[in-house]
């Protein structure tokens, strides 16, 4: 039975993605867990996997066309399923169909493109002797969008790895359809070239031109500064403004107030170090993961940190689901434990290193990023002091992480050193207040000072 695979959740508030590529067309065979599609959003660029093995029946959106959450965007089922004529959605992998292809109406699963139904409108059909000729329309539009400055086309995956690299796309060879160069097709080339393969000519390391966020040389400046013209700015990057917005609309929608505790972190370390002496490396836990379990044994304790403040009401979130901030190229990005309280701390070390690996390597999953009810960022491996975190909406509240350091504290009269870490709550005055607060850090905190809590609880 055909399988209908829809937009996903990309979470950060995202009413909806833009299919940037298919990676499959209709009728060729697919595995479970094989990614089909690359979808983005402000914040994201993801691979969409298919949930079931079968073959592509029906591809229901336009490479560049922006659909909602949950809309249908491909049908997966047994070959003997697949319609003989093509679907006129779309022709092939990352091939848009001209529209004077077929004219029959189309499915009532298939979401229509135009300005009614708020999706962009269908890039214009390549020319008839183009097509005479087997040219591939991604090969002349690059679909809706305006065509790379470097000449290159490429999916936004294996583009962001380039800008990483300083890479030359113009020096890759492509393998996917119409030219187009992918993520594979980057790292081939990478392990080829070695170490400082292909940097753009004449340009210095992150100002290729073309890239992301970079003002091409030449480019007329738009305007002018104290400091001067735009002419040495740089363009924000989507991820860098999706952060913008949301900080903004964070610290002006919500009262923010803060809270810092210390904790002695001896116990905790040394419990950490037996833990890790009988692991294999790639298994180790991190003082994060640590941190994170008790975190959420103690949002058990105060529901009102574990929710949001939404028209009025306190909406209490059934699970608890920690965040993990995580740096990326550009910006940061949350990964998500689900159900963290109820993981070994083994379970959640193994997960957060999963997530982390994808969110840097630009291969995040939907489920990596969304359902997130606390989130903690972790600052201990920067030699930090003390510092507070701004919400992430719509949550309550955040805890910032400094580093444990070797600090002189008076036990029982007399001085000796402990490592003591910095804790800080910031929370939502809107739900919850200071003596709430206060106790949810002294509970942290005794879960961390007596550490065999965290793993029996």
């Amino acid at each position: 039975m055909a399988e209908t695979i829809t937009m996903p959740d990309l979470g950060f508030d995202a009413s909806g993605g833009v299919l940037t590529y298919w990676l499959k067309g209709v009728g060729d065979s697919i595995q479970a867990g094989e990614p089909i599609a690359e979808i983005e959003s402000d914040k994201v660029t993801l691979e969409v996997e298919s949930p079931s093995a079968g073959v592509m029946l029906e591809l229901l959106i336009q490479p560049g066309q922006n659909a909602p959450v949950g809309a249908p965007m491909a049908r997966v089922g047994a070959a003997h399923e697949l319609s003989d004529e093509r679907p006129s959605g779309v022709l092939a992998a990352g091939m848009p169909a001209s529209p004077t292809q077929d004219s029959s109406p189309a499915p009532k699963a298939r979401l229509e493109t135009g300005t009614k139904s708020g999706h962009s409108e269908m890039s214009p059909r390549a020319d008839d002797a183009d097509v005479a000729r087997g040219a591939h329309p991604a090969a002349r539009s690059d679909f809706t969008r305006p065509a790379p400055m470097d000449g290159a086309l490429a999916t936004p995956i294996a583009r962001r790895m380039a800008q990483e690299h300083n890479l030359d796309l113009t020096q890759v060879t492509a393998s996917g359809p119409g030219g187009r160069i992918l993520r594979e097709d980057v790292e081939r080339h990478l392990a080829q070239s070695g170490p400082g393969a292909t940097a753009v000519a004449g340009l210095p390391s992150g100002h290729q031109q073309g890239a992301v966020g970079v003002a091409p040389r030449g480019q007329p400046s738009s305007g002018f500064t104290e400091f001067g013209d735009f002419a040495n700015s740089t363009v924000a990057s989507p991820l860098r403004r999706a952060i913008a917005q949301r900080m903004s609309q964070s610290k002006q929608s919500i009262p923010h107030f803060y809270i810092t505790s210390s904790v002695s972190m001896d116990d905790a370390l040394a419990l950490r170090k037996q833990i890790n002496a009988a692991l294999s490396a790639d298994e180790h836990v991190t003082v994060n993961d640590l941190v994170m379990k008790a975190t959420a044994l103690a949002l058990r304790d105060f529901p009102n940190l574990n929710a949001s403040y939404v028209d009025d009401h306190i909406v209490y979130h059934p699970e608890i689901n920690v965040g993990a901030a995580v740096a990326v190229e550009g910006g940061v990005l949350t990964v998500v434990n689900r159900q963290t309280d109820r993981r070994t701390i083994s379970d959640i070390a193994r997960s957060n290193r999963a997530m982390i690996q994808r969110a840097r390597a630009g291969k995040v999953k939907p489920e990596d990023v969304t359902g997130g009810t606390f989130t903690i960022s972790n600052l201990g491996g920067y030699n930090t002091d003390h510092f507070a975190a701004i919400i992430s909406p719509p949550q309550a509240a955040i805890l910032g992480v400094a580093t444990a350091k070797e600090t002189a504290v008076v036990v029982s009269g007399q001085v000796v050193a402990r490592a003591v870490m910095q804790v800080t709550i910031s929370a939502d005055h809107r739900v919850t207040d200071g003596v709430e607060c206060a106790r949810f850090l002294q509970r942290v905190q005794g879960l961390l000072e007596s550490p065999i809590k965290v793993l029996l609880e």
